[in-house]
């Protein structure tokens, strides 16, 4: 196996994760976003500070110290980049996770597609 093949391997995988992956979260979030209106007939907008600090809250404490803790204690309470904040409020998770899914299965079927070409 040669490198470039190796690391065509590696890309398919790590795009093929993330793409699904993302993909996947974006079903659930849709899901539940679907669930809430039909519960309180109120669509819930859920923008990507939410889903940031989301992560930040789930990381196991990692979001305490060092840059994470900067990031978190910003998306709670900027000072700065006020417009870039605004943004991210502004932008929909889902949307965000179904573009990332996008790119990683963009990476995967373009590894796929080399791996079948240099593979005859």
């Amino acid at each position: 196996m040669t490198p470039r093949e190796t690391s065509l391997r590696i890309a398919r995988a790590v795009g093929g994760v993330i793409g699904y992956g993302c993909f996947g979260a974006f079903l659930v979030l849709l899901t539940y976003q679907v669930y809430r209106w039909f519960k309180d007939g109120d669509w819930t907008h859920i923008g990507l500070t939410d889903g940031l600090r989301a992560a930040l809250d789930s990381s196991g404490g990692l979001a305490a110290t060092g840059r994470l803790s900067d990031l978190s204690h910003w998306l709670d309470a900027p000072v700065d980049w006020l417009g870039l904040h605004k943004l991210l409020e502004v932008l929909p998770t889902s949307l965000v996770l179904f573009a990332i899914s996008i790119l990683g299965n963009a990476v995967y079927l373009y590894a796929s597609d080399r791996l079948r070409v240099e593979g005859r």
